[in-house]
């Protein structure tokens, strides 16, 4: 794995440019298992499926990940229910992926 997990999300305002492809490739694999799909606008996302014995533990795991995302100030989207969790994430701000995203990526995955 990678440092990611010990930096901090920096909140983005839309001043910087989404990464590239390259740069999308040279970050995915610090990052465990996660996937890089694209919207119909060709804006790229991270995305991660997780399975678990029943409910209640998919909602410990969305509660863990929200207490993450708020102390870092980086919402991912989430979908959850019996026995899985589904993780979209990306910077709304510039329609694309950015340091931040994988960073969130990483401390999820310290769960």
């Amino acid at each position: 794995m990678s440092d990611l997990a010990s930096k901090r999300c920096i909140p983005c305002e839309g001043d910087i440019p989404p990464f590239d492809k390259s740069e999308i490739h040279k970050y995915l694999k610090k990052v465990d298992g996660w996937d890089v799909k694209s919207d119909s606008d060709k804006n790229y996302y991270l995305t991660k499926y997780f399975q678990f014995k029943n409910f209640c533990d998919s909602q410990a795991f969305v509660n863990k990940v929200g207490n993450i995302a708020e102390k870092e100030n980086h919402h991912p989207d989430i979908a959850f229910g019996w026995g899985y969790c589904s993780i979209k994430i990306f910077t709304h701000a510039i329609k694309g992926l950015a340091e931040s995203d994988f960073i969130l990526a990483a401390k999820i995955d310290q769960i």
